[in-house]
């Protein structure tokens, strides 16, 4: 994010999510992932306990150790997760929501409900277009 952008955002004014520099946008993009979205929801199920980074990723099946690691650090930068290191050889380092990370958690929620309710209607809109596909 440009300093330009960082400012914009601070002052809290609506952008273009049509821009890719948008920082609304840029923001979306960060939070839209499917290792950010798990990621949330661990620790929301884990909350007001911490979680070491070892357990995260056992509790996130196929996130890699890198993407998780980049995943952490996108939402700590953000604000969205605290991150609290013991100085013991090796480092132990824990994670836990803030509270504005328990804020994106409701929203996300609501997007795995909507996700639920809807996946056989998706589904089946899935094999409509792949017969469509092979007939064509």
């Amino acid at each position: 994010m440009t300093t330009r952008e960082a400012r914009t955002a601070a002052r809290g004014v609506r952008g273009d999510v049509f821009d890719p520099y948008c920082p609304t946008r840029q923001l979306l993009d960060r939070i839209g992932t499917k290792w950010t979205s798990m990621a949330v929801k661990t620790l929301a199920d884990a909350a007001p306990d911490e979680v070491r980074f070892a357990e995260l990723r056992r509790r996130m099946p196929g996130v890699s150790q890198k993407m998780l690691s980049v995943t952490l650090r996108s939402l700590t930068r953000d604000g969205l997760v605290s991150r609290r290191v013991e100085p013991t050889v090796p480092p132990r380092v824990h994670y836990q929501l803030t509270d504005l990370g328990r804020s994106l958690e409701a929203a996300l929620a609501g997007l795995r409900t909507w996700a639920e309710d809807h996946m056989a209607e998706i589904g089946r809109a899935n094999e409509a277009a792949d017969r469509e596909d092979d007939a064509g």
